[in-house]
């Protein structure tokens, strides 16, 4: 093969990684889930209300009659400006939590988790104080965990009206638990819903204690159930979108996403076994999580006002006069830190999305765990796992720059070449082959190390653009940031400058075209870099400068004939 025919595919792997680039950057990098069939599963007795929320039958007997919903949540108004998630700007009429980890609010009204910010985690670094709002009350970001029972007789939906004995819980000094508890009566039924919140976790238990003092056995179901306003897609540049949506759980598809398009064109019902539902977004989510054994029931429902709900049902349980008993659901709200959402459930650790190339993202992230754990910053923890990687593919990178520089110490015999066959393509091709075939150089021998090493590029990239860890990560100097673009770009400026240098190492093409097509790509992908964040702006420059040091070094002894 050609120096022309080759300098194409070293072009169309450098569009290649930059395509991918800017779709991980512009669109969810997932494969839709298959639409599911919107029936009720039969012998489930789970039916959809208006609000989304459950209408189960328990017992033999007709169906409940679904619930009435009014047009949006206590407290919101579905399409108003957001207001303010800190416990200071919600309505009075709920009890607000303290934990070493939240800063939250429940609302009397269906005893409803309406807003979760989380005090370890900021908006901005601009805004150290002020913690990122995950569940927020109303507005076009409303995002909210509801929970309730539903039964053939008197149950507390999300809708019920609960009463508690104080209106601030605050988890104290030497405490591990708090516990806030919820009281509802009804037609001799007494309900307490618990939140059980401990310190230093992200799981929060959410149990329904049932008191029967009727003369008439009780029955029902508990569920719980996230409603959230679709997000705006508007995006420009300098927003990274990575998917927010819906993912469910099952053992035959341990991570399957179900996004807003999904719910608006049909409703979701699946019963599975081990599973869990979750609402995710970048860095964050929430998550339903029902009881490792029992068949659980999964739905969703679009709503007006572009909210949806996404839940899950457990099955039925029943209790005789003058009894009690109780059941549950566990609730994780919080980042998605790998060790703790492995802990929370089996498989939670997947809504870290890195993508079709997860086999290669993990162990990149292990890695650059290890590292971080040794020297104590994201920023060393990136330029040590470049040079891990570097070294591991050095021999790949050995043969290629070997490769390049005999073609380049060619390049005048190619140039003669071109001069005496001119447009003659076939001859010029079978002179250049001969060429090779006399100096013992492989066309391709600088092109498929550098196609092999892409997947690792683009599985990093997913890396570093899903690590909650690195949010807010700071490196030195002005990057105090990892996850955001350099506000300054010069990591962007100076990668594109390596991209520069490195062209001028290599052999430049005998076709003009090529080679101004050449010539533009490191002003291509510094337009690209602007914008990501600058920790895979850091590894990428690292990478090139380790790669121009080595290519630089077999260049010299090539020429210098000291190298074969």
């Amino acid at each position: 093969m050609s120096t022309d025919q080759m300098r194409p595919i070293l072009f169309i792997a450098l569009a290649f990684v930059g395509f991918l680039l800017w779709q991980a950057w512009q669109k969810d990098y997932g494969p839709r889930p298959e639409a599911p069939v919107s029936q009720p599963v039969a012998g489930s007795g789970v039916e959809r209300s208006e609000d989304g929320g459950p209408s189960v039958a328990t017992a033999p007997g007709p169906d409940v009659p679904t619930v009435p919903e009014p047009t949006a949540i206590a407290g919101s108004t579905a399409g108003a400006a957001d207001a303010p998630s800190t416990a200071a700007g919600v309505k009075a009429d709920g009890i607000d939590v303290i934990t070493d980890v939240y800063r939250a609010r429940i609302l009397l009204k269906g005893g409803t988790l309406a807003v979760v910010d989380l005090l370890d985690y900021p908006v901005s670094t601009e805004e150290p104080d002020r913690p990122f709002p995950l569940l927020v009350e109303s507005g076009s970001k409303l995002f909210v965990a509801q929970s309730g029972l539903v039964g053939k007789t008197s149950a507390p939906n999300h809708h019920a009206v609960y009463s508690a004995d104080k209106d601030t819980y605050r988890l104290e000094p030497g405490s591990d638990e708090l516990r806030v508890d919820l009281v509802w009566e009804d037609g001799g039924i007494e309900v307490t819903k618990s939140y059980t919140f401990r310190r230093g976790s992200y799981e929060i238990d959410v149990t329904h204690h049932v008191r029967n003092n009727s003369n008439e056995p009780w029955a029902g179901r508990v569920y719980g159930q996230f409603r959230r306003a679709a997000p705006n897609e508007s995006r420009g540049l300098g927003q990274i979108y990575t998917y927010t949506g819906g993912v469910i759980s099952s053992p035959e598809k341990p991570y399957e996403k179900y996004d807003f398009d999904d719910m608006a064109d049909q409703d979701l019902s699946q019963d599975i076994v081990g599973g869990w539902a979750a609402m995710i977004q970048h860095y964050f989510a929430g998550a339903w999580i029902p009881a490792k054994d029992v068949e659980a029931h999964y739905y969703s429902k679009a709503l007006t006002s572009s909210q949806y709900t996404f839940g899950v049902v457990e099955p039925g349980f029943s209790i005789a006069p003058g009894t009690s008993g109780s059941a549950g659901l566990k609730l994780f709200v919080g980042p998605k830190i790998q060790r703790l959402l492995e802990a929370a459930a089996p498989g939670l650790e997947r809504t870290v999305d890195y993508g079709w190339l997860f086999f290669i993202a993990q162990p990149l992230y292990i890695g650059l765990q290890w590292i971080q754990s040794v020297v104590g910053n994201w920023g060393w923890s990136i330029i040590f796992l470049t040079v891990l990687i570097k070294l591991a593919f050095f021999p790949l990178s050995n043969a290629s720059y070997k490769s390049m520089a005999r073609m380049r110490k060619l390049q005048p015999k190619i140039m003669s070449l071109k001069d005496r066959y001119g447009s003659d393509r076939q001859k010029l091709n079978q002179a250049m082959m001969e060429m090779y075939k006399k100096e013992k150089i492989n066309p391709l021998g600088g092109c498929l190390p550098i196609v092999v090493q892409i997947p690792v590029f683009i599985a990093l990239y997913w890396v570093l653009l899903e690590t909650v860890e690195l949010r807010q990560a700071d490196f030195m100097f002005w990057l105090d940031d990892l996850s955001t673009h350099d506000p300054f770009y010069v990591l962007p400026i100076l990668m594109g400058i390596s991209m520069f240098v490195q062209q001028r190492l290599s052999p430049a093409p005998p076709d003009p075209i090529q080679a101004k097509v050449m010539m533009a790509m490191p002003i291509v992908f510094t337009f690209f870099f602007l914008f990501f964040p600058s920790g895979l702006v850091l590894y990428w420059l690292c990478n090139n400068l380790l790669s121009i040091a080595q290519q630089w070094y077999i260049t010299r002894r090539i020429e210098a004939g000291t190298m074969k």
